[in-house]
């Protein structure tokens, strides 16, 4: 008998798996091309969007403005890179400013976190009741324009109009919300109503997020509903408190909208008020270089609060 023999290679089970491993990696480089193409457009984003500014702003702020004392010649930029920054640091009015603003946020921030927290908790409390209602409206002020919420606060603070003086008159009680001594608390309080409802949404989703089976525990454990809630769910949600805390440590750092509209009801607030308003003193003056050079001390005094913050939260929780 002939013996007939097959040309196809027969293979062993550990030849397919090598086989098919080839065949994967030979696929990987190709995916890997397609993928890139979907991260380009978010880098050409984010470079030009973020990147290219903080770059120019700090080349801008190594030049200084010179200007003709008589005026006859149009000013000229002169690269001086610490002329700028030596300013900064000795303009009283900017350093004022940014201690007011440290101040605003020592004060602002954990009271209004102190809110959004007790209000998530209350909402998502088992015998809490029309919880869509009072979600929606704890977040409604936060859906109203900035600009829009400080005129509105600006007529409830007028001296004259307050329908709070009016409430308070019987008592003999006047109070000048935007006197020297409480227009920056007038300020605060505005800030807090429209960004307490957003930061409560935020822990409210991470308060979704615990499995039923811990409060579950919790419950046959005995714990009561205010340990249920301060030992179990406060330390389950504390990375979105984290989180808030940050977003409000760097809003705090950028107000800007509230004192200016206030500004206008009141001579306590000044056009250096906050460093923001500082820098736009400085670009309406015509010396970019250093507003840049403010823009730059600001981020960089937010940068060094964010790594302590983050240092200091994560030093308490090891």
């Amino acid at each position: 008998m002939t013996s007939v023999t097959s040309s196809t290679p027969v293979l062993t089970p550990a030849g397919r798996r090598d086989s098919r491993a080839a065949r994967r990696g030979s696929g990987r480089p190709r995916t890997a091309r397609y993928a890139l193409w979907f991260v380009v457009p978010f880098v050409v984003l984010f470079v030009g969007v973020y990147v290219a500014p903080i770059c120019y702003a700090i080349y801008q702020s190594l030049f200084r403005i010179e200007r003709d004392p008589l005026g006859l010649t149009p000013p000229t930029e002169v690269l001086d890179p610490l002329f700028n920054y030596a300013a900064v640091l000795q303009d009283a009015a900017f350093v004022a400013s940014l201690g007011r603003v440290l101040l605003f946020g020592a004060v602002q921030v954990p009271l209004m976190l102190g809110f959004a927290l007790a209000l998530a908790l209350l909402i998502d409390s088992a015998s809490a009741r029309g919880k869509g209602f009072f979600r929606l409206a704890s977040f409604a002020p936060y859906a109203v324009p900035t600009v829009v919420s400080a005129l509105m606060w600006s007529f409830l603070y007028s001296p004259t109009n307050s329908p709070i003086n009016r409430l308070l008159e019987p008592a003999g009680i006047t109070v000048d919300f935007l006197g020297a001594d409480l227009t920056l608390w007038s300020v605060a309080n505005v800030v807090t109503w429209g960004w307490t409802g957003y930061n409560m949404i935020i822990i409210y989703a991470a308060l979704q997020g615990i499995p039923g089976e811990v409060l579950e525990a919790a419950r046959l454990d005995g714990a009561s509903p205010w340990r249920t809630a301060w030992h179990v769910k406060v330390p389950l949600v504390r990375p979105a408190i984290l989180l808030t805390a940050v977003f409000s440590i760097i809003g705090s750092a950028q107000l800007y909208n509230e004192p200016f509209v206030l500004s206008s009801s009141t001579g306590t607030i000044g056009p250096q008020y906050t460093p923001l308003m500082a820098a736009q003193s400085s670009i309406t003056a015509a010396n970019y270089p250093y507003a840049a050079a403010q823009s730059v001390v600001l981020a960089l005094g937010v940068a060094v609060l964010s790594v302590l913050f983050f240092r200091l939260t994560s030093r308490r929780s090891s």
